[in-house]
């Protein structure tokens, strides 16, 4: 399988992996603009224009545009996240003009009909309202919020009622002309494709993208502050997240803090499932994450227990994060090695995976990482590079803590912070 890359004329990047045993192609438009883009009065646009771009065109109605593709066996779909949108497809390889037509059409063509955008804000706000019911979601956008106080990256997602309820179609034309901009934007395809055939039909259908934007794009720089919020629910599990200032993409430690999560939460033989699930049973779920964005990065530890067993539970979780900073054999970063070249090979047998990670590749290092270059970097990380890093992630900077449901019974920010500020010391007068 090889990667080939054409830069049209216009500024779009068009990028192939041909994937000959396969009959299908996963394809999609990639944009290197999300949430993080919008101003002030623009919250939440950038996922209502991802939901309006699917109703209706000059050319085709929003059910012709369901039809169309699903007339021949394929599936559309679409995405919004903080810093990218995406806007993707599956048919098999005869279908591949059809669908790169449609795809063209909803990104050029989109008319943005005041009765249809009524209509899908009255279902952004039921979208809206069923992530505030979802104790998974509300207190990972509140800890976002407390994270990043005040800045773009701390918003939700979805926006809020206020401010989707107020959006007009020409707001939604001035983000759109402002960031789906060539320069900005990466079609890209994986499984049965030809490339050359593909760049042809890429570069006549979207041919009426703008090269320029039409104002400066928004990107306010990331400044983590940390802190607190606590939403007392009557649900039967607490959910609590306890997170640090992470690495962004190009830093140095950015690998090495994948590895230390996978290390701590990764899994069924991580630190944090062995210790707090199988050998204490204090919860059901617990796992560790990392986040990395383009100038900063989230490492969090997220558990979900019973009331009661909440004032044990985050004592053997900050327990753990101290061990952490002390002791990390070689075994376990081989094991989490393994896991991630795992992980890795196996995303690569499904085309839309790999159409996803290569388009990802692209907005963030301007080009495909090969698998030999991702595993080297992990094969120079040490035991020490890890303990120095857990070391500097959980007690030199300010923690972020969440927490929704029955935590009447969690201990107050500062006693977990002094726990932090003292690794060997507080921590384990708690965990005794």
């Amino acid at each position: 399988m090889t990667v080939e890359i054409t830069r049209l004329a216009s500024g779009l990047t068009v990028v192939t992996e041909n994937m000959p045993h396969l009959e299908s192609v996963a394809l999609g438009v990639w944009i290197k603009s999300g949430s993080r883009n919008e101003t002030e009065d623009e919250h939440g646009i950038a996922h209502l224009l991802e939901h309006m771009a699917f109703k209706g065109t000059s050319r085709r109605s929003a059910r012709d545009i369901a039809e169309e593709i699903e007339n021949v066996g394929g599936e559309l779909n679409a995405a919004t996240s903080t810093e990218t949108t995406s806007y993707y497809a599956r048919v098999l390889k005869d279908h591949v003009p059809l669908a790169v037509d449609i795809l063209a059409d909803i990104l050029t063509e989109s008319e943005f009909d005041e009765e249809e955008l009524r209509r899908e804000k009255h279902v952004i706000l039921q979208e809206i309202g069923a992530a505030n019911d979802t104790p998974d979601d509300v207190i990972f956008d509140r800890f976002s919020e407390v994270a990043y106080r005040d800045q773009t990256l701390g918003r939700p997602i979805l926006g809020t009622p206020e401010t989707v309820k107020s959006f007009t179609p020409n707001q939604i034309r001035n983000y759109l002309s402002r960031n789906y901009t060539t320069d900005r934007m990466f079609v890209v395809a994986a499984g049965a494709v030809d490339h050359d055939a593909f760049v042809k039909q890429v570069e006549t259908r979207f041919a009426k993208l703008p090269t320029k934007p039409s104002a400066q794009p928004v990107l306010d720089v990331a400044r983590y502050v940390g802190g607190e919020v606590r939403e007392v629910r009557d649900l039967m599990d607490a959910q609590v997240l306890i997170g640090f200032e992470g690495k962004a993409y190009h830093m140095r430690d950015f690998y090495c803090s994948q590895l230390l999560a996978n290390i701590l939460g990764g899994g069924m033989s991580s630190r944090l499932f062995q210790e707090v699930r199988e050998n204490r049973g204090l919860c059901y779920s617990v796992y560790a994450f990392h986040w990395g964005f383009s100038d900063t990065g989230i490492f969090g530890i997220h558990a979900a227990t019973g009331a009661d067993d909440l004032p044990k539970l985050v004592p053997v979780i900050l327990d753990e994060l101290r061990k952490c900073s002390e002791t990390v054999h070689q075994q376990e970063i081989d094991r989490a090695r393994a896991q991630i070249r795992a992980q890795l090979l196996m995303g690569q047998e499904s085309p839309a995976a790999r159409a996803g990670q290569i388009a990802r590749q692209m907005m963030l290092y301007g080009r495909p990482i090969p698998n030999d270059e991702m595993m080297e970097r992990l094969a120079g990380l040490t035991t020490e590079r890890l303990t120095d890093l857990a070391g500097r992630l959980f007690f030199d900077t300010v923690p972020t803590l969440s927490a929704v449901g029955p935590i009447e019974q969690l201990a107050p920010l500062a006693e977990i912070t002094a726990a932090l500020s003292s690794p060997g010391i507080e921590t384990k007068k708690a965990a005794g």
